[in-house]
């Protein structure tokens, strides 16, 4: 009899777990708190209008590949995927510069804007190429004992990962102009770290946009969580939607037997896999003296990434802005400090703008469109009053995107709205202190210093998702996925392990 998994979290690392395991033959239910798949790869449906809840694009589309390959399917069957070839604009405050895929069209307008900086994009994409060649199997591959940190595929990137240097420092190499530096690190906020603090090893994350381009899924991101919740049932899996888990059923020398649901069913499994906020998890899902290393007071202490204060307007008209805008504060280096550091709300927040519209019909009644406007804020460990603050934040967030983009009259044309601060995330989305990205991405919360995909303190307990390794991002948690499951064959003795196995011994 095929073994019996339960999956905890229809988040995409979720999902992947499940697709991989039900395509191997497995007995996998999944059990979700919300009415929808996806978590916050979900989206929100309002009066004809469709928005993303949390990712906006999909990056390396390859590793989703892979994965549905894997599980016996073809991903193209399933999604509609556009690449961009302007794949975002930036908005700073005398200027706004187009960054193209195209490599020509990108060196003419950083040459335009940034004269003598040219050459460091191609400076930087030939060195950070070399980077991810040394991280990828570092990326795709366990890391959950000390020992592997001596192994050839980490002291063979060693050093390439800028050890002791910020991203931003790593930048500087390579660009003069402060705000070139910052179109290449920004996406330091992707792990909600600050560029000046978000380890050198991450130039991989711009890398990554630059090299294999920024595809949008028609129908939005969310597309590749209902797809892969498609592929789990036509393999015969379960996704009990609506049916939240209420604790871990654990027994004596913390051996995990299933779950407890909401409703005090007790449903056994051989293997649990967690795709739930880390941190919530354990402080919710497991009785208190059971964990050591991650008990309630030691998670209290853990670093934590930034939230985020979303916008989600249905409008009646369309407006002449890009697919992705990035508006940055005049301070951004300030901003930052605010989100990261002193833990205040930002009195000129950057913020992030998606009107998928131009590029998705899909998503709004014709001749509408709708607005994602996502701006970093604190997380809840900072005891702002969200309930107190929304609708101020909110108007100034507003206020900013017409006078920077040029946008007039919004509020005079929102048909729906929708609004997800910090405090949402803690409360509708059991996110640990509202931290949308996770558990911080610091060095000393990482590879075998984060918690293991097989979970170190719980016998038959493994991790998927952000808060475990390689980390937060859209591909990182696939990869998360593929790591945990190939590592739960590789200890199945009924299972013929044959493809995709992690060699890391030859490695």
């Amino acid at each position: 009899m095929a073994k019996k998994i339960i999956v905890i979290g229809a988040g995409p690392g979720g999902l992947a777990a499940a697709m991989l395991l039900a395509g191997k033959g497995y007995n996998v239910e999944v059990y979700e708190k919300q009415l929808f798949v996806g978590g916050r790869n979900g989206s929100v449906t309002m009066d004809g209008y469709t928005f993303d809840i949390g990712p906006t694009f999909l990056s390396m589309p390859e590793i989703a590949e892979e994965l549905f390959e894997a599980s016996g399917r073809n991903l193209h069957d399933y999604i509609d995927l556009h690449e961009l070839s302007m794949m975002y604009e930036l908005i700073f405050k005398d200027k706004r510069v187009k960054m193209f895929k195209d490599p020509k069209l990108l060196k003419e307008e950083i040459e335009h804007n940034y004269p003598g900086n040219a050459e460091g994009y191609t400076r930087f994409m030939n060195d950070t190429r070399k980077k991810m060649e040394r991280l990828k199997p570092i990326l795709q591959s366990p890391m959950d004992r000390y020992y592997q940190y001596i192994s050839w595929k980490v002291l063979r990137a060693l050093p390439k990962l800028s050890l002791g240097r910020s991203l931003y420092s790593v930048l500087s190499d390579y660009f003069t102009d402060h705000e070139l530096r910052l179109a290449f690190t920004f996406q330091s906020k992707y792990l909600g770290m600050s560029p000046w603090e978000c380890p050198g090893a991450f130039s991989i994350l711009s890398f990554m946009e630059h090299e294999y381009g920024i595809f949008h899924p028609i129908g939005g991101v969310n597309q590749l969580s209902k797809a892969m919740a498609k592929v789990v049932t036509e393999h015969g899996g379960t996704i009990n939607l609506g049916r939240g888990v209420n604790k871990l059923w654990i027994e004596q020398q913390n051996v995990v037997k299933g779950i407890i649901t909401d409703d005090g069913e007790k449903v056994s499994a051989d293997e649990v896999i967690i795709n739930g906020d880390f941190a919530h998890v354990m402080s919710h899902l497991v009785e208190d003296g059971v964990l050591k290393k991650y008990s309630k007071e030691k998670l209290k202490k853990k670093k934590y990434s930034c939230s985020t204060f979303m916008i989600y307007l249905g409008i009646d008209k369309q407006y002449d802005l890009p697919h992705h805008s990035i508006v940055f504060a005049e301070d951004y280096k300030r901003n930052v400090e605010e989100i990261t550091k002193t833990y205040t709300l930002p009195e000129d927040p950057s913020i992030y703008i998606q009107n998928a519209s131009v590029t998705d019909k899909t998503l709004a009644p014709i001749g509408h469109s709708t607005l994602y406007i996502l701006a970093p804020v604190p997380n809840n460990v900072s005891g702002i009053d969200w309930q107190k603050n929304e609708h101020t934040f909110r108007d100034l967030v507003l206020d900013i995107v017409e006078s920077k983009t040029g946008i007039k009259n919004i509020r005079e044309h929102i048909q729906v709205e929708k609004i997800i601060s910090p405090h949402h995330w803690e409360s509708d989305f059991q996110i640990y202190e509202g931290a949308t990205f996770n558990l911080g991405h610091q060095l000393t919360q990482m590879m075998a210093l984060r918690p293991h995909n097989k979970f170190e303190e719980l016998d038959h307990c493994w991790l998927v998702g952000g808060g475990t390794h390689p980390g937060s991002g859209l591909p990182t948690i696939l990869e998360s996925a593929r790591i945990t499951t190939n590592m739960l064959m590789n200890e199945d003795p009924a299972f013929s392990f044959t493809e995709g196995q992690v060699m890391e011994e030859a490695l």
